[in-house]
C-alpha cells in the first residue's frame, strides 16, 4: 500500500483546511470540508476492507450509499490538521442507506466528523443530482460575508446583484449567484435540508450571520468560489456607507456574459 499521506487528495485537505485558517476563515474549531473519493484511488493507499469502527450519521443519504469521503473532524482546529492529519481527519465510507458511517482511516483519537456532517451529505446529494463533478462541500464563517448579512436585505436576487457589482471577475466566477439562508440553528438535519434544497440552483449558500456553504468540482474550485465572494463582500462593507457615484452596470454584466461565455442566473439582471 502506498502510504496515505502522499495521496493527492490527502495533500490537497492539509493544504487547503490550512489555507482557510490562514485567511481567517475558520477560528477555532469553527468550519468545516468534505471531499467525495473515487473508491478506486482510496483503495492503493487503503485496505477497504478493514472498518475500524462504526459511527452512525442520524439521517438517509440512499444516494450515497458505499461512496467515501475524506472529512474533517468535530471540535478539530484546522490549523492543526498540517500536524496531526490522523486526528483531525478521516475517511468513512457510507453503508446502510447512509445511515452508518465505516470509519476506514483517521479520527485516531476516539473522535468523528464534523456535526455538519448531515448538512454536508445533504448539499453532495443535491449538487451530484445537478452536476455529477461536483465532489467538494466547503463551509467556513469569511468575516466580510458574515457582516453583510447585518446590514444587507437577504433577498437572494438583491444580494448577488451588490456582489457581482462589486468585482468584475464575480459573475464570471459565480453566474449562478449565492443563495441565502435565514438564521438558523447549526448542527441539525433540518438546516442542513434547507442548505440542499438552496444547493440545487447555487454553489453558494450563505447561512446569515454564521458563514457559507460552498461545492464544486474540486478544493481549489470551492476555495476560489468563497474566496470571490468574500472579497466582494469586503469591498461592499467598505463603501456601504459612502455614495456610490459608479457601479458596475447591468448592461457591463452582460457584456461580461458575452465576453467569457457564461449566463447569469435567470431573472437577476436587468
Amino acid at each position: 500500500m502506498k502510504d496515505i499521506l502522499s495521496a493527492p487528495f490527502m495533500v490537497e485537505m492539509v493544504r487547503t483546511t490550512n489555507n482557510m485558517y490562514a485567511h481567517g476563515w475558520d477560528e477555532r474549531n469553527g468550519g468545516n470540508v468534505s471531499l467525495l473519493l473515487d473508491e478506486g484511488e482510496v483503495g492503493e493507499y487503503l485496505d477497504l476492507t478493514q472498518v475500524l469502527r462504526t459511527i452512525p450519521t442520524g439521517f438517509a443519504a440512499p444516494q450515497l450509499d458505499g461512496k467515501c469521503f475524506l472529512v474533517t473532524g468535530t471540535g478539530k482546529y484546522f490549523k492543526n490538521v498540517q500536524f496531526a492529519p490522523e486526528v483531525n481527519l478521516g475517511i468513512v465510507r457510507l453503508t446502510k442507506g447512509g445511515e452508518t458511517a465505516e470509519l476506514l482511516w483517521g479520527f485516531a483519537d476516539g473522535g468523528q466528523f464534523t456535526s455538519e456532517f448531515p448538512a454536508h451529505m445533504m448539499s453532495h446529494m443535491a449538487r451530484l443530482a445537478v452536476d455529477a463533478a461536483n465532489r467538494v462541500v466547503m463551509h467556513c464563517h469569511p468575516a466580510n460575508l458574515l457582516a453583510m448579512t447585518y446590514v444587507h436585505s437577504l433577498d437572494e436576487r438583491e444580494f448577488t446583484r451588490t456582489l457581482w457589482q462589486m468585482c468584475t471577475e464575480c459573475i464570471v466566477v459565480f453566474p449562478d449567484g449565492v443563495n441565502v439562508l435565514p438564521w438558523m440553528l447549526c448542527g441539525t438535519n433540518e438546516i442542513g435540508e434547507a442548505t440542499a434544497e438552496k444547493m440545487k440552483t447555487a454553489r453558494l449558500v450563505v447561512w446569515s450571520q454564521h458563514g457559507i456553504y460552498g461545492a464544486g468540482r474540486d478544493l481549489d474550485e470551492t476555495f476560489g468560489l468563497i474566496e470571490t465572494a468574500e472579497k466582494a463582500a469586503e469591498i461592499y462593507m467598505k463603501i456601504a456607507h459612502l455614495p456610490r457615484l459608479n457601479t458596475i452596470t447591468d448592461e457591463q454584466l452582460h457584456l461580461l456574459e458575452g465576453r467569457f461565455g457564461v449566463r447569469g442566473r435567470e431573472g437577476f439582471l436587468d
